[in-house]
């Protein structure tokens, strides 16, 4: 095939409290285009799951990486991310000649990357990395849940909802909350208090 090969990148899970940060990459097919394609938190979840059917079966090539809780509290979030990015890209199995990536910031990569803001609602290779990026994080999250069951992990995929506020203040911090979060940080501190 010849021409440009654009990839489109983006993560899902960086403002929750636990789990993993997940991302996708995806190269679209020029002639399997896919309707409805847009920003995943834009869809409902049924759609999303449906369109992430789609994806797989009808792009050229997709991968999801992620980085886990241990990483993110270790190098911080926006790596912990770019990682779970670069490791997508990597996991292809065609080399892209471009990378987009939703966001103001790019993983370092040996191709063309540009850093799209609004991406997601903008390119069409974003929204379906947006998608797949969101659906694997929400398995995950359900998953997660059944080890947890006292965290409802499966109804706020470990956002700061009230819920889980109050889950994690009664039964503490488990482990795969991450601490350097300032929510689980001040309850690990009142903890030791």
């Amino acid at each position: 095939m010849k021409g440009e090969l654009l990839c489109g990148v983006d993560e899902a899970g960086r403002g929750p409290l636990a789990g993993a940060v997940f991302a996708a990459a995806v190269i679209l097919h020029p002639e399997r285009p896919i309707s409805g394609l847009a920003d995943s938190k834009k869809l409902s979840e049924k759609k999303r799951d449906f369109l992430a059917q789609r994806i797989k079966q009808d792009a050229l090539a997709w991968a999801v990486a992620w980085a886990e809780v241990e990483e993110i509290d270790r190098i911080n979030i926006l790596q912990a991310s770019l990682l779970a990015m670069g490791r997508a890209v990597a996991a292809l199995s065609v080399t892209p000649t471009k990378v987009v990536v939703d966001g103001l910031h790019c993983p370092p990569l040996p191709m063309a990357s540009e850093a799209v803001v609004k991406g997601d609602s903008k390119v069409a290779e974003i929204s379906a990395a947006s998608i797949l990026a969101k659906t694997a994080r929400d398995a995950e999250m359900r998953r997660l849940n059944q080890g947890f069951p006292q965290y409802g992990f499966d109804r706020h995929k470990g956002y700061p909802t009230v819920e889980h506020l109050e889950l994690l203040r009664l039964h503490g911090v488990s482990a795969v909350h991450r601490r350097s979060y300032a929510p689980v940080r001040k309850i690990l501190q009142e903890n030791e208090a």
